[in-house]
């Protein structure tokens, strides 16, 4: 049986497109005034990225200006979600789970902590771990609540979206994952369990 679970915020907790106005309305306003050096064509398929894709990594895909991200790097840093979100039909599967219950999550810290807060859920984890993927990455995170936690590997179970972050990440670690892909944009990557949705969640974790 898992006890301890290492759990994404975006697309896992919530989903972001239904939040897209309180989450990106602000932010979208801000970026359409910077010279972004990109078509609108591409800042339209970039909108849609940062729903799903840490900024940084959304900005190096679409080639932002390097002189241009100073500024919204900073906007970024000092940004906080200040409207009410909703988490996700799911999220009693996770509040439900029995065990401890961390957050591990990237972006910019003031602004996951604020979604956090805004979803009112703060209460069901130990701690939000805020990963800032220009300096780091989600293996790390994960290495190092297991150090600090004194955590058993074979306790935890990961459960987030991103194939290409949590899901291998934990793998590679050696944990077991849950990979939530409710769209099946993830066909054949491997991952413990799965789910279009988190009602196999309990029967996964052995409870």
């Amino acid at each position: 049986m898992k006890s301890i679970f290492f759990i994404d915020l975006d697309n896992t907790i919530y989903f972001t497109k239904p939040n897209e106005t309180q989450l990106m309305g602000e932010l979208y306003r801000f970026l359409e005034k910077q010279d972004l050096g990109i078509s609108n064509e591409a800042f339209a398929l970039a909108k849609q990225e940062m729903l799903r894709t840490p900024f940084q990594k959304v900005a190096k895909k679409y080639g932002f200006r390097e002189e241009a991200m100073p500024a919204v790097l900073a906007y970024l840093q000092n940004r906080e979600v200040s409207q009410p979100l909703k988490p996700s039909d799911d999220y009693p599967f996770i509040k439900n789970l029995k065990g401890r219950k961390f957050i591990v999550t990237a972006g910019f810290t003031k602004q996951q902590n604020s979604k956090v807060k805004m979803l009112g859920i703060a209460a069901d984890f130990e701690s939000v771990d805020v990963v800032d993927v220009s300096v780091s990455n989600k293996k790390k995170a994960f290495q190092q609540l297991i150090d600090k936690h004194k955590l058993n590997k074979n306790d935890i179970l990961i459960i987030g979206d991103d194939a290409e972050s949590e899901i291998r990440f934990g793998l590679e670690l050696g944990i077991d994952t849950f990979l939530l892909d409710p769209e099946n944009l993830h066909p054949d990557a491997p991952s413990t369990f799965r789910g279009v949705d988190l009602s196999n969640l309990t029967a996964a974790a052995g409870q």
